[in-house]
């Protein structure tokens, strides 16, 4: 949760971009992996998440300037527009795919998604900072599905490099995902 100095420094940036919607590109910027990672854990497929998630900021983007500030964090205002994105996309597809059963979220459930939405969102921001190599071999294998020779033909790279830098990134993150949890 966010303390009373973050929530202020988030209240100005939400009305410095009601007044400038410029500005909106730094909410954008800041909330973009925890509304894709909610939408993901949402839909379970990557094409519909990044489809929500752009639906969420558009609405976003479209109402800020109704945006009522109430003492919240903005995120839990874009997690609801984010909630309501997925289901109207289910709404929308339900003519080409069976749809899930969305049930009304308990407060337990709803703090769950969040907290596998903060995780992800960390988790992201560590594969940020690996050495490129190393993250490239990680969003390629993870992010695209790719197989170990489908990544090594797009480095350039042999399949035993491709393996090694997968190896040294998992370590490096495991390393620091222990960090950040002591």
């Amino acid at each position: 949760m966010l303390d009373a100095k973050q929530l202020e420094a988030e209240q100005r940036l939400v009305q410095f971009s009601q007044r400038d919607p410029s500005r909106f590109a730094q909410l954008y910027d800041r909330y973009f992996d925890r509304i894709y990672s909610f939408a993901l854990t949402r839909t379970s497929n990557r094409a519909a998440a990044e489809d929500v998630t752009a639906d969420t900021f558009r609405q976003a983007f479209e109402n800020l300037p109704r945006f009522q500030w109430r003492g919240v964090p903005f995120s839990a205002w874009l997690f609801r527009i984010a909630a309501n994105a997925a289901a109207d996309y289910y709404q929308r597809s339900s003519r080409e795919q069976v749809v899930p059963d969305i049930q009304v979220e308990s407060d337990a459930s709803w703090e769950n998604r969040l907290i596998e939405v903060e995780t992800r969102t960390h988790l992201f921001d560590l594969v940020k900072r690996l050495p490129n190599d190393q993250r490239r071999v990680i969003q390629m294998r993870f992010g695209e599905e790719l197989s170990i020779s489908e990544v090594a033909r797009a480095m350039g790279r042999s399949e035993g490099a491709v393996k090694s830098l997968q190896h040294r990134a998992m370590e490096t993150l495991r390393a620091r995902v222990g960090d950040s949890h002591d």
